[in-house]
């Protein structure tokens, strides 16, 4: 997902309707592939740019001109471990649990988590990416996208715990797509989230299990995420969106 979120597309819902929920007995998904192989999901080649590539943190933001910083580098850092440390309680101490990053920033959030979780657990923590450019409901409309990369841990997802990192929670939209795009990979035991801020707005029944920070959104705000491996820095600024209409392609989602 893009640093850029106007306010309005993903809040937090109730608990029926959460990421976390168990997958439903069956057979694993027909478009399964093999632990451990990278796959760039449907296979559609798509034209032009607008898309979210997995190697996105080239994608540069440029700070909002008139942003307030609402979470400065201690306090990112500071949530990101109080998130890992939560996973642990809840995963009984992760030994099964796989994180997935969306891109652009959900990657490098995700590599940050794992790095947490190997340094309290003293065993590694298998993390990777799922690209959903295929899998959004948006396609129709905006069809020239550029394709992310997907790329799955060698443990695979099979009868693991998946927990599903982006940066910013707003429509749910961006989540939905992410759990059809898992379900042609594997059938993990459960599915979780993590975000780095949930902002409000939600379009769809999708909560996240663990948030880094609530943040309470007006539709005409935009949340900026900045992060070292993308942009340089590390911080999250709110600001309003320009005059004429969203100022987000991909984000907010």
């Amino acid at each position: 997902m893009h640093a850029l979120h106007p306010a309005g597309a993903e809040p937090a819902a109730g608990s029926a309707g959460s990421a976390s929920a168990k997958t439903s007995p069956g057979a694993s998904s027909p478009g399964a592939s093999s632990p451990g192989a990278s796959s760039p999901g449907p296979s559609a080649a798509s034209p032009g740019t607008g898309g979210s590539p997995a190697g996105a943190g080239q994608q540069r933001s440029e700070p909002l001109a008139d942003g307030k910083t609402v979470l400065g580098p201690d306090e990112i850092s500071r949530a990101l471990t109080r998130v890992a440390h939560e996973i642990l309680e809840r995963t009984n101490g992760g030994s099964d649990v796989v994180l997935l990053g969306i891109p652009t920033r959900g990657v490098p959030l995700a590599r940050r988590l794992a790095a947490r979780l190997t340094q309290v657990e003293g065993r590694p923590a298998p993390a990777g990416s799922l690209d959903i450019t295929m899998y959004r409901d948006d396609l129709r409309l905006r069809p020239a996208r550029t394709l992310g990369h997907t790329a799955v841990p060698a443990s695979g997802i099979d009868g693991r715990t998946v927990i599903l990192v982006d940066d910013v929670l707003y429509s749910g939209r961006t989540i939905r797509a992410a759990l059809d795009a898992l379900g042609d990979l594997g059938r993990p035991r459960a599915v979780q989230l993590a975000v780095l801020v949930d902002r409000g707005h939600r379009e769809l029944p999708i909560r996240a299990d663990y948030v880094g920070k609530n943040l309470p959104t007006s539709q005409r705000e935009v949340v900026q995420v900045l992060l070292t491996e993308t942009d340089g820095e590390d911080a999250v600024v709110l600001g309003l969106s320009p005059a004429g209409g969203p100022a987000v392609t991909e984000a907010g989602r």
